[in-house]
């Protein structure tokens, strides 16, 4: 039934004038409503247990903060452990993952597992961010759809992708940010027939999303949260070191994260038990952190650095948090001292509290995200990075204007908001991404110059110290290596059962190899495949062991085909991807390949390992190029 509804709309596209596969738009755009839908209630969800942990946290007395992350990551760990294990973590490493190893499949069950995982880890106070989980929920949707219409390995990725972008879009209201961030992160595709179908799918994921909740508001700001601000040329030495410092603070973050993953998986506990943890240190944290803001004067009962951070990044983007600070900085600074006081050396050089604050803050939000996400929680790391950005940012703004070195009209807001960014790409290292996505969640262009300059530098630091981004690095740890061109994506997406196969002359390992001899004078074979008398696939002798056997001419009479055939040689199989297939061709000097079709049913019986012909290094090239041509 499904099938014969694939192939209506293939007509029905081919009848409107469509080529090919551009029914994929239609379906992009089906998936980005039911993406939508998804993600408000994933947000919903997240907003009540956001909600219910803070109520409890004010009402009950401090030492028993770590109580509520810790029921939360108990839960979160047992629905782990139970129904998906892909659901730990941060989620955009498993999505890739499904995309090169997997064919893009993911099981159904994974976006409501990771919907609630990642909400009760998130609303509980778990350190992390509702990227991750909803691009994971956004391709378990499209892959769940593509796989219940039957679609092709080649257009699950792109619907997957589909899946993802709206989910992004709808979570951020970020449509431009969405499919960019599928495009240049998970399938690293740029192809106009994958753009159009994730492009529409981002849009319709944000377009149902504005619908049903009524607003089209930015993340952070509402409106232009630095509105007259102007960028001064002078200032460029100062994003440049700010961009150096992200890329740094982006480096000790993935490391660190990494390190906490690693020290989780040599501790012997049950995997229900290490989210357990991880709660109770960043609980510990969270009463500290809350101890000595409570000296400085608040009164907040949960730590800023609880959950995903947005509020405490909302108060970092306005330049009023910064207003009354400021004037009492300026007034202290080394410089403004220096010119009232007309002794330059006696002046008193210790920074204002609001800076170690601020990088008290810092130091906080990296440690709990690594207890939260290393430990075996669910949740992203897109959240954290722009916290972390946004208060090293902060803190080096307000460094700058106790020196005296913001100009006026200027703000630590503008260095925080670049920070974000600035991090962001460099944790990622998808600096397009991290600019689009800054800018559309607050929709404030008057540092747009700073910050493309700055994550440009944070980047260049970051890939000096880690060849890998956040989510790749998991992935090279399973020896999964991802390219960064177009001819690698081609290759992923073209599997071995479109490559037209060669005839195969088959042999057995009771012939002579007189007969082989024979058989390549007249028909030019060159590689002959060996199989059994039931037609099951053995080996082969390629044309480098015929040329061999002909070096001792006088002992061919008394050689069989058993005597030289190579039983070590790979075989091929249909499903397989053409990287993989070029692998196999490099790892092993031979100019066939035979492809077997496993479980063969011939005449009643099971034929086991078929072969259905041979692939060859020309025709392998030759399938690549027409790929080149079509795109």
């Amino acid at each position: 039934m499904l099938s014969r509804i694939q192939i209506l709309l293939q007509k029905l596209a081919l009848r409107l004038g469509f080529k090919r596969d551009w029914y994929l738009i239609a379906l992009g755009a089906a998936i980005g409503g039911v993406t939508a839908f998804g993600a408000i209630a994933f947000m919903k969800l997240l907003e009540w247990g956001s909600h219910q942990a803070a109520s409890a946290a004010s009402r009950w007395p401090l030492w028993t903060l770590p109580l509520i992350p810790m029921a939360g990551a108990l839960a979160t760990g047992f629905l782990v452990y139970r129904f998906a294990p892909e659901a730990r973590g941060h989620g955009v490493p498993e999505v890739m993952d499904a995309i090169y190893r997997k064919g893009g499949r993911i099981r159904k069950r994974v976006a409501s597992v990771k919907a609630l995982a990642s909400a009760i880890t998130i609303g509980s106070g778990g350190s992390a961010g509702a990227e991750g989980p909803i691009v994971q929920i956004g391709s378990a949707i499209g892959s769940g759809i593509s796989q219940t219409l039957g679609i092709s390995r080649e257009q699950t990725s792109t619907l997957l992708g589909c899946g993802a972008a709206a989910g992004i879009a709808s979570v951020f209201n970020a449509p431009i940010a969405g499919f960019i961030f599928v495009l240049e992160i998970l399938l690293r595709d740029f192809s106009l027939r994958t753009i159009l179908p994730i492009m529409i799918a981002s849009v319709m994921g944000a377009a149902v999303t504005q619908s049903v909740l009524g607003q089209n508001e930015a993340l952070f700001g509402g409106t232009h949260v630095l509105e007259g601000y102007s960028f001064h040329v002078f200032e460029l030495p100062a994003y440049a070191v700010l961009g150096v410092i992200c890329g740094a603070i982006a480096v000790v973050f993935i490391r660190s994260l990494y390190a906490a993953e690693d020290l989780s998986e040599r501790v012997r506990m049950h995997p229900v038990i290490k989210p357990v943890i991880g709660a109770l240190l960043l609980g510990l944290l969270g009463i500290g952190f809350l101890m000595i803001s409570h000296v400085a004067g608040s009164s907040a009962t949960m730590p800023a650095f609880f959950g995903n951070g947005y509020e405490m990044v909302t108060g970092l983007l306005d330049p009023k948090t910064f207003g009354d600070m400021l004037s009492t900085v300026s007034a202290n600074s080394p410089l403004e001292a220096a010119r009232t006081t007309g002794h330059p050396h006696i002046v008193d050089v210790s920074l204002p509290p609001h800076f170690w604050l601020l990088g008290l803050l810092l130091v906080a939000k990296l440690a709990a995200t690594c207890f939260t996400l290393g430990s075996g929680g669910s949740g992203g790391v897109f959240a954290p990075s722009l916290f972390l950005g946004a208060t090293g940012g902060a803190t080096f703004g307000v460094a700058l204007q106790w020196l005296g070195f913001i100009p006026a009209g200027g703000s630590p807001a503008a260095y925080a908001l670049v920070g974000m960014a600035a991090v962001v790409a460099a944790t990622t290292h998808a600096p397009i991404t991290a600019i689009i996505i800054v800018f559309e969640i607050t929709r404030d262009v008057y540092v747009l110059l700073p910050i493309i300059f700055a994550a440009g530098l944070s980047i260049i630091v970051a890939q000096f110290f880690l060849v890998d981004s956040i989510y790749t690095l998991k992935l090279r740890r399973r020896g999964v290596l991802l390219g960064s061109s177009a001819d690698l994506t081609i290759l992923r997406r073209i599997t071995a059962q479109q490559v037209p196969l060669a005839p195969h002359v088959a042999v057995f390992p009771d012939d002579s190899v007189s007969r082989l001899l024979e058989l390549n004078r007249n028909y030019q074979i060159t590689d002959f495949v060996v199989t059994d008398h039931d037609g099951r696939y053995l080996g082969m002798v390629p044309a480098q062991a015929l040329r061999t056997a002909l070096i001792e001419r006088e002992a061919i009479p008394l050689l069989l085909v058993d005597d030289i055939y190579r039983s070590d040689l790979p075989v091929i199989h249909p499903d397989e991807s053409l990287d993989q297939v070029l692998d196999k061709f490099s790892r092993n000097d031979v100019a066939s390949l035979a492809m077997v079709a496993d479980g063969v049913m011939v005449a009643g019986a099971d034929q086991g390992r078929a072969v259905s012909g041979l692939i060859t290094r020309t025709r392998l090239i030759r399938r690549y190029q027409q790929a080149l041509t079509e795109n």
